[in-house]
C-alpha cells in the first residue's frame, strides 16, 4: 500500500490491495458454516443427552456454543453489508484500514490489529 492510503481517512482499502472476490467468498462458507452448526445444535437440544452426561450439562454447552455461532453469524452479516456499501476494510474506531492480512485471517474484522488490542486490552 502507498503512504496515502495508509494515512487516509474514511477511506476504504482499494479492491487491488485486497482480493475481495476471496474474502467475500470466504465470508459467505463462514456464514453457511454456522448457520448449519445453529441447525445442528438444535437438533442436538431435541435429543437425549448420552448416558452419563448430566443433561443440565449438555445444555449449557449448547447454550454456549449457540451464543457463539449467533455472534460470529452476525458479524459476518455486518462484514458482508460493509462490503456491499463500500465500508469494508475500514476500522471502526479509528477509521484507517484495516490490515490486508488481519482480514486475510478474520474477514470479518471490524477494528484493526492496534485498536482490537486496545479494546481486549480494556475488558
Amino acid at each position: 500500500m502507498n503512504d496515502q492510503i495508509i494515512g487516509a481517512r474514511d477511506t476504504h482499502l482499494p479492491p487491488e490491495d485486497l482480493d475481495l472476490v476471496a474474502l467475500r467468498d470466504h465470508l459467505l462458507e463462514q456464514r453457511l458454516f454456522r448457520q448449519e452448526q445453529l441447525r445442528q445444535i438444535a437438533a442436538t437440544a431435541r435429543s437425549d443427552a448420552p448416558p452419563g452426561q448430566p443433561a443440565a450439562s449438555q445444555a449449557e454447552v449448547r447454550v454456549q456454543l449457540a451464543a457463539s455461532a449467533r455472534m460470529v453469524l452476525a458479524d459476518v452479516d455486518a462484514a458482508l453489508v460493509r462490503m456491499d456499501e463500500g465500508g469494508y476494510g475500514v476500522c471502526g474506531l479509528c477509521r484507517r484500514p484495516i490490515e490486508s492480512e488481519r482480514l486475510a485471517i478474520v474477514p470479518q474484522a471490524r477494528h484493526c490489529t492496534r485498536c482490537q488490542q486496545a479494546r481486549e486490552a480494556g475488558r
